[in-house]
C-alpha cells in the first residue's frame, strides 16, 4: 500500500489530491428534497407507451453522433433562435467541462459569482484553469455589479458563468447589470438557465445580439434528471469550436429516444412545472411562518433557508432521522452559514418536511 500511495503522490496532480470527490448522500428510503429534482412520476399509461418505444431501439448500434431529431425537438421546445448553433452534453456538467477545455489554459481564468454552482470551480480545477469568485451581497445575495465589473477588468476572464436563477440562492440577478457584463467581458459569458422552467426570465432570445453570449439549459429540472441531458446554444462559430471537445457518442441512444419522447408530451411536463411553482409559493409562506426559519425568495424549484446560529447541522440531521433529506450548505461558503436548501416536493412531501421542522424548532 505504501508503494501505491507513493505512486499516487508522485503522479496525481496536487490540486486533485487536495479536493474531495463530489458527494452524493445515500437517499434510499428518504423523502428526497436535496437535489432539485421534479418529484412527479409519469402516469402508468404514458410510461407503458415510452417502454414500447424503447423496445424498438437497437442498443447494439452506436447512437447518432449529432442527435439531429432531438436537437430539433429541443429547438422547438426551448425557443432557440434559428440562427443559433446547439451542442448537447451529458448534463450541464459535461458542457461546462467542454467550455473550459475549449478556451482553457494555465494562465486563463474562469470567473463566477459566489456562492453559486460548485461545478464551475471544480471544473476549473480539473482543467488547470484559475478560478475567481465574486461575492454576492450578504444581505440578499443580489449582484454587486461594481465588484463584478472590477473583477472582469482586473482578471480578464476567458469564461464567465452566471447561474440565472442562481443555485443555491434561487434568485435572479439584475438584467441590466448582466447586459453591462456582456459588453465588458473580453471572453465568453455563459448564462446557465438550469432553472428556466420556474421563472419567466431568459437570455435565450438575446442570442446573436452579443458576440460572446451563450445560453446553457438542462432537462433535469423539467423531470428528466435521470437522462442526463444538457444543451448549449449560441453563435455557430463558437458552437462549432466547442463541439470539437465533445466525446464521440456522448448522448446515448436511450437518452436520445427518451428525451424526444418526453418532449412530445411537453404539456405534461408543463403541468408538473406549474404545480411545482404553485407549491413553491405555499412552501415559502409556510417556512416563513416557522419560528427561527428565514427563507429567501425563490425563482427556482427550491428554497434557501437560514436558521438561527448553531442550528443548521442539528436540524439537517434531525430531518434525516425523521426520513427527510435536504441539502446542508452550512460550511460550504461564508455567506451560507446556517443555511439549508430545500427542494420543492409534492404536497405530501412538503407536509412531511414542515411537520418534521415544527418538531425540531
Amino acid at each position: 500500500m505504501q508503494k501505491i500511495n507513493s505512486l499516487v503522490e508522485q503522479w496525481v496532480r496536487p490540486e486533485i489530491r487536495a479536493i474531495s470527490a463530489y458527494h452524493v448522500p445515500e437517499a434510499a428510503g428518504l423523502v428526497k428534497l436535496d437535489a432539485m429534482e421534479n418529484p412527479y412520476v409519469w402516469p402508468e399509461a404514458l410510461r407503458a407507451e415510452w417502454l414500447e418505444v424503447l423496445r424498438r431501439v437497437d442498443v447494439n448500434r452506436y447512437p447518432h453522433p449529432q442527435a439531429p431529431q432531438l436537437k430539433l425537438a429541443l429547438r422547438q421546445t426551448m425557443a432557440i433562435p434559428e440562427h443559433a448553433g446547439v451542442v448537447l452534453g451529458n448534463g450541464s456538467d459535461e458542457l461546462i467541462q467542454m467550455l473550459a477545455m475549449t478556451v482553457g489554459g494555465p494562465d486563463r481564468v474562469i470567473l463566477s459569482l459566489e456562492p453559486s454552482f460548485v461545478m464551475y470551480r471544480m471544473i476549473a480545477t480539473f482543467t488547470g484553469m484559475r478560478y475567481v469568485g465574486v461575492a454576492l451581497r450578504a444581505a440578499d445575495f443580489s449582484l454587486d455589479a461594481r465588484a463584478l465589473l472590477q473583477a472582469v477588468e482586473r482578471e480578464q476572464p476567458a469564461l464567465i458563468f452566471i447561474a440565472y436563477p442562481n443555485n443555491p440562492t434561487a434568485n435572479l440577478f439584475d438584467q441590466g447589470a448582466l447586459l453591462r457584463l456582456l459588453d465588458a467581458a473580453p471572453g465568453l459569458v455563459v448564462i446557465d438557465e438550469a432553472y428556466a422552467a420556474f421563472t419567466d426570465a431568459s437570455f435565450m432570445s438575446r442570442l446573436g445580439q452579443h458576440p460572446n453570449l451563450l445560453v446553457m439549459r438542462t432537462l433535469s429540472k423539467m423531470g428528466l434528471a435521470g437522462l442526463r441531458l444538457g444543451l448549449l446554444a449560441g453563435p455557430e462559430p463558437w458552437i462549432s469550436q466547442i463541439d470539437k471537445t465533445r466525446l464521440p457518442y456522448n448522448i446515448g441512444v436511450l437518452t436520445q429516444v427518451s428525451a424526444d419522447f418526453a418532449l412530445r408530451h411537453k404539456p405534461l411536463l408543463d403541468e408538473q412545472t406549474r404545480a411545482i411553482r404553485q407549491a413553491r409559493d405555499g412552501l415559502f409562506s409556510a417556512l416563513a411562518a416557522l419560528s427561527g426559519v428565514s427563507p429567501y425568495p425563490s425563482q427556482a424549484n427550491f428554497i434557501l433557508c437560514r436558521l438561527p446560529p448553531g442550528r443548521a447541522l442539528a436540524v439537517h440531521e434531525g430531518l434525516r432521522q425523521q426520513g427527510v433529506l435536504v441539502k446542508n450548505l452550512h460550511g460550504s461558503h461564508p455567506l451560507l452559514q446556517e443555511c439549508l436548501r430545500i427542494t420543492v416536493g409534492t404536497e405530501a412531501e412538503n407536509k412531511r418536511l414542515l411537520d418534521a421542522l415544527r418538531g425540531l424548532l
